[in-house]
């Protein structure tokens, strides 16, 4: 019975996934669709934006009936504990592909029935990033699928990552649109594809909400530099660093599977589908730019309302108009609206949506679905969390003390904290006048942070803000354990964003300037995190990163060489980076270091290096003229094998300069 129940669980969400793609597909002139569809959509200037994305997601029709027929046999199979492990993690990952597949829907709603003469430019550019947006988040979802909990065929895994690859693409090229809609002609249809040159340009542009590529390459560099995490008995306020930055591999299927092919086959196995009764979000609770269900809405200067890290992203690319209004929005503060995010909670407990679950009779649920058992003193740790909030600053102080103390103990005590409402008052305490207190407090959020579902409370009990000023004005050790927080918040794609945009990267510039040397290892570790957010690139040149680089790379001690080029590593594909780090004089040092570095500095000079010269001949000529080319032949001769393939390509560009 307990393997049936699992599976119940699990399964109640793909004939509605299937059903969603039935609905997608039929809006767009396929099965199921009028005449009339096809019809409204020749009229669009959003045509084939619609019909890319319709074609995409009907692909994954194949991935959703295996899914159901896994679980079928995970019933026939009896293993009640094996059930219970796979239908979690695949029922987690399922709703919330159905919430992004609704909001696919919403947009191919409003974008069909778009029209070049009836709306603003603005208008427009508001549509272009609600696809980078609906596209994005398919991806990044299909980047996570469980297929270990499931009993998914190799066919299906690798049509899934062609999906995956496609829809990557996309993101990229809207990106780019974005950027450059105000020069486009709104009048003719919107086009993916809008000229042949933009398509060449479109092709190598960086990734700006993923890892870039290269981090493939860099995630060793991390680890080796020791930015992994410190030992629970360790006596260090820097209890716990994450394990290994994320890495992005890319893969390129387009050749072995036939879109075409499969699509038909799509519209004719949807026709035998049934579509179920869907969930009907009240519409107050959908950002307007993803149009996904709000997490964390805020306010703008309009009055309204966004989900947090989406107006977030519109805001870091330039834009200061509301996306709904078109409106100037005349401050750019974004107001947390408390109000409708205890409505939203309300509703989703009430329709059994998916949400951060709290302690129930000693379990948690973790994050495959399984519930895991937490043991400790909570009504002791009840009565510190309300000397948190003493009037006697000495009560204050121990309780803080103790906080700390208890949270770098176990994982079991950083859910007890969590959970005896501890967060929104420790962020209250980042502000206090005293010293010992606030180096407690700041300490506290860093350890309850490491357990992943403390997050997002300490991003919504409004941490950031407070935290910064700490990394501004705090006491070295408050500064250090600052840096220290903010990479560990860091890691959730979407705080990257949020903390990019509170002045904190400036912050870790100065403090990586002038800190202590375990702060400047911090701050190395927060600002590498960040920048992996193509949006804060830009503010870590404006913050001065380049010349704190150099100054790392010339440092007699050489104590921060391997940070310094890791980080330069990620910021080198920006433009503006490209030209401040020319501008630096910083080639000739890579160039030294071609010749007198450790393998691994090596391998970062050779990246960066290649980074700078590519599509530029001045920079070419610049290192050719350096004596760069005896170094490189030597390494892509005896080289580690990412050093082979970095030298080879760049000694390749200078052949060709030189037969130019």
């Amino acid at each position: 019975m307990a393997g049936e129940a699992a599976s119940a669980v699990a399964g109640d969400r793909t004939p509605e996934l299937i059903g969603l793609v039935y609905d997608i597909v039929g809006m767009c002139g396929g099965v199921g669709g009028s005449s009339s569809a096809t019809a409204v959509l020749a009229d669009t200037m959003f045509k084939k934006d619609c019909t890319d994305l319709v074609r995409r997601i009907s692909l994954l029709t194949y991935l959703f009936e295996e899914i159901r027929d896994s679980k079928k046999v995970v019933i026939d199979s009896g293993n009640s504990d094996a059930s219970t492990s796979s239908t979690g993690s695949a029922s987690s990952w399922s709703s919330d592909l159905v919430l992004a597949l609704h909001s696919a829907k919403r947009l191919i709603s409003v974008a069909r029935n778009f029209r070049s003469n009836s709306s603003s430019d603005g208008a427009a550019k508001t549509i272009v990033f609600q696809f980078q947006c609906v596209t994005w988040k398919l991806e990044k979802l299909l980047s996570v699928l469980p297929y270990d909990d499931l009993d998914i065929s190799e066919e299906v895994k690798e049509q899934v990552e062609l999906v995956r690859t496609q829809l990557r693409r996309a993101t990229e090229k809207y990106e780019f649109m974005i950027s450059k809609l105000s020069s486009f002609d709104l009048s003719q249809p919107m086009d993916l594809d809008i000229s042949q040159n933009l398509g060449r340009s479109v092709s190598g542009l960086h990734k700006q909400h993923s890892c870039p590529v290269h981090l493939s390459d860099l995630e060793s560099t991390a680890r080796s530099n020791g930015w992994t995490s410190c030992s629970t008995n360790q006596t260090s306020p820097c209890l716990e660093r994450a394990q290994s930055i994320p890495a992005l591999s890319e893969v390129s299927l387009s050749n072995l599977l036939d879109p075409e092919g499969q699509e038909n086959s799509v519209k004719k196995a949807l026709t035998e589908v049934k579509k179920p009764e869907a969930i009907c979000v009240p519409e107050d609770f959908l950002c307007p730019i993803s149009l996904e269900l709000m997490r964390d809405p805020v306010i703008v200067a309009t009055g309204q309302t966004y989900e947090r890290s989406y107006i977030q992203r519109w805001i870091d690319g330039g834009n200061t108009t509301c996306p709904k209004t078109q409106q100037k929005l005349q401050h750019l503060t974004l107001t947390p609206n408390y109000v409708l995010r205890s409505l939203i909670t309300q509703w989703c407990m009430e329709h059994n949506i998916e949400q951060p679950t709290g302690l129930t009779n000693g379990k948690i649920k973790k994050s495959d679905g399984s519930f895991r058992d937490v043991t400790g003193d909570m009504a002791a740790i009840g009565a510190l969390v309300l000397n948190l909030s003493s009037q006697n600053l000495e009560e204050r102080r121990a309780a803080v003390a103790e906080i700390r103390s208890l949270s770098k103990r176990s994982t079991d005590n950083r859910i007890l904290i969590a959970e005896a409402g501890a967060i929104p008052i420790l962020v209250n305490l980042l502000t206090s006048e005293d010293v010992l207190t606030q180096e407690n407090a700041v300490t506290s959020i860093l350890n309850l942070s490491i357990y992943e579902n403390n997050k997002g409370l300490i991003m919504l009990a409004g941490a950031i803000p407070s935290i910064v000023q700490i990394l501004r004005a705090g006491s070295m050790e408050a500064r250090e354990n600052a840096a220290a927080t903010l990479f560990s918040l860091s890691l959730a794609d979407e705080n990257k964003i949020i903390i990019g945009a509170s002045g904190a990267i400036l912050a870790l510039v100065e403090l990586l300037q002038n800190g202590s040397p375990r702060g400047k290892k911090d701050a190395a570790t927060a600002l590498f995190n960040l920048c992996i957010y193509q949006g804060n690139k830009g503010r870590a040149i404006k913050a001065g990163i380049i010349t704190a680089l150099l100054k790392m790379l010339t440092d007699s001690s050489k104590s921060m060489v391997d940070e310094a080029l890791t980080i330069m590593s990620v910021l080198a594909s920006h433009q503006e980076a490209k030209v401040a780090i020319v501008k630096a004089s910083t080639i000739p040092v890579l160039i030294d270091l071609l010749r007198n570095g450790l393998p691994r500095n090596k391998e970062n000079a050779t990246a960066i290096l290649l980074a700078l010269c590519k599509r530029d001949p001045e920079n070419l000529a610049c290192i050719s003229r350096l004596g760069a080319i005896l170094p490189l032949t030597e390494l892509a001769r005896s080289g580690t094998e990412r050093a082979k393939r970095k030298a080879t390509s760049l000694l390749e560009h200078l052949r060709k300069l030189q037969h130019i």
